[in-house]
């Protein structure tokens, strides 16, 4: 029964390792645009975004500088909202129409530009024709 035992603790261990190791394939450096899928036909093209150059670029170190939580209208400072999409939130608050998740996006990304005097700002600049 011992062996038993050793063998299916052995074998979570393994399932474990396994499922940590496939998530790590699937981490923020490999998201090469902006996606979201409240977006259905898009106006212009996906934004191109390179996760982790950019924030290395930026010298953003906590993920939730970017991807904040807010709750009872307070910014929640150690929360991270990093495995949602921005329209989980920002669409079911105030029952909010695509068209103003464009508007929070061009707020978040478009304003920190603007703040930091660094980043693209205009619509083709974000959005290139292909």
């Amino acid at each position: 029964m011992k062996n038993h035992a050793l063998m299916a603790l052995a074998l979570l261990a393994l399932a474990a390792l396994t499922l940590a190791a496939a998530s790590a394939v699937y981490s923020q450096e490999d998201v090469t645009t902006v996606r979201d899928s409240a977006f259905g036909n898009r106006m212009r093209p996906p934004v191109p975004f390179l996760h982790d150059a950019h924030n290395e670029k930026a010298g953003i170190d906590e993920c939730n500088v970017c991807h904040h939580v807010v709750e009872d209208g307070q910014l929640l400072a150690d929360e991270t909202s990093e495995d949602q999409e921005c329209s989980e939130c920002h669409l079911t608050a105030r029952g909010a129409k695509p068209i103003e998740l464009i508007a929070v996006y061009h707020l978040r990304c478009g304003g920190c530009h603007r703040e930091q005097l660094a980043g693209p700002v205009m619509c083709a600049e974000c959005h290139p024709r292909n």
